[in-house]
């Protein structure tokens, strides 16, 4: 699955910024207060200067291997995998810095010793041992990310989820269909390994800017500011690129586990409270009545018969001539007084 470029440019400005940083701390570190034990000397100025070229360079480099273990590799290896393939890479690239650090000294600098002393130097098995650090770190701090949630790791470090505060959201429950046929079929393992390939393929969604906020089984919500759900039609063509992709996978599917996952989703929009809950495992929760209305919007699927069910108050905000869209009226749902008015969404 290939990256937006929006998103690649992203992930390569994050580490961009890691890498920056960590080469500014090293240059704090290695040049206040310290003496070098190198042949090649640098003032502390000058190593701040070379700090701010290597760390978008390193950052870039970093940033593009990331891309590349995430859409080629990520579903293929467990973490621990990914990892040793992160410290090949990690390894490889320090050869090439170090030959390309070596022709600089000598064409510029003047350094005469040949490459196998120069790389020996005292002092740089722990510059080398730093970079392999960094990478590293940047590496797990990208697969905590991925366990929050896109961009929630820093609001979370900034405390933006302390205290509970309100938020006009989109919230879109997925549910896989015929879930106790699949797993009386398959067997619990092959079913889990099925749900495991959905919730991959269920990857596509990032594009449109769309949030994973939870797992639940077979079942997983997606969620929007309301803003980035209604541009371009984002949180219409989440489940319509999810249920494309599956289909791109039908003969994948049909080998392995002799069906075609299909999914029916709901859709509702409304002002929600988010907040930080949980002192040794946190989470970052959404509380109101928006979500739990999702919910049984969803569950009306089966009953009437449609994939897509939306809101109506939601659906008068979205625009475009892409789907059409079938009023079914107000209809009652479990554990609400009022009644609500949905519609069935299709594609043209």
């Amino acid at each position: 699955m290939r990256f937006s470029t929006k998103r690649r440019l992203r992930i390569i400005r994050d580490y961009i910024f890691g890498w920056t940083v960590a080469f500014i701390f090293l240059s704090i570190v290695r040049g206040v207060g310290t003496v070098e034990v190198s042949s090649v000397q640098f003032k502390f100025w000058d190593s701040i200067l070379i700090s701010l070229f290597f760390g978008p360079l390193f950052g870039t480099i970093s940033g593009y291997a990331q891309i590349l273990t995430e859409e080629r590799f990520y579903k293929r290896f467990p973490i621990g995998k990914l990892v040793l393939f992160r410290l090949i890479y990690v390894v490889t690239l320090l050869v090439v810095i170090i030959l390309a650090s070596y022709f600089i000294v000598t064409q510029f600098m003047g350094e005469a010793k040949g490459i196998i002393a120069f790389a020996v130097e005292p002092g740089s098995s722990a510059i080398y041992f730093y970079i392999i650090c960094v990478d590293l770190l940047l590496l797990m701090l990208r697969q905590i990310n991925h366990m929050l949630g896109e961009n929630n790791l820093w609001k979370l470090m900034k405390g933006d989820f302390y205290m509970p505060r309100e938020e006009e959201r989109i919230f879109m429950f997925l549910d896989l269909q015929a879930s106790t046929m699949h797993a009386e079929n398959l067997g619990h393992i092959k079913y889990s390994k099925m749900i495991q390939d959905c919730f991959i393929d269920l990857g596509v969604i990032v594009e449109n800017e769309a949030e994973i906020y939870q797992y639940v089984g077979d079942e997983v919500i997606l969620t929007w500011k309301l803003k980035d759900g209604l541009r371009n039609n984002n949180c219409i063509n989440a489940f319509y690129n999810f249920k494309n992709q599956l289909q791109k996978k039908k003969d994948y599917y049909l080998k392995n586990y002799n069906c075609v996952p299909f999914f029916k989703a709901g859709l509702n929009s409304g002002i929600v409270t988010v907040t930080e809950v949980g002192k040794y495992k946190k989470e970052i929760a959404y509380h109101g009545d928006v979500i739990n209305t999702a919910a049984r919007i969803q569950g009306k699927c089966n009953e009437l018969q449609e994939e897509f069910l939306i809101a109506l108050k939601l659906k008068s905000k979205i625009g475009g001539e892409l789907y059409s869209f079938k009023d079914i009226g107000d209809i009652a749902l479990k554990g609400k007084e009022k009644r609500v008015t949905i519609a069935a969404v299709t594609q043209n």
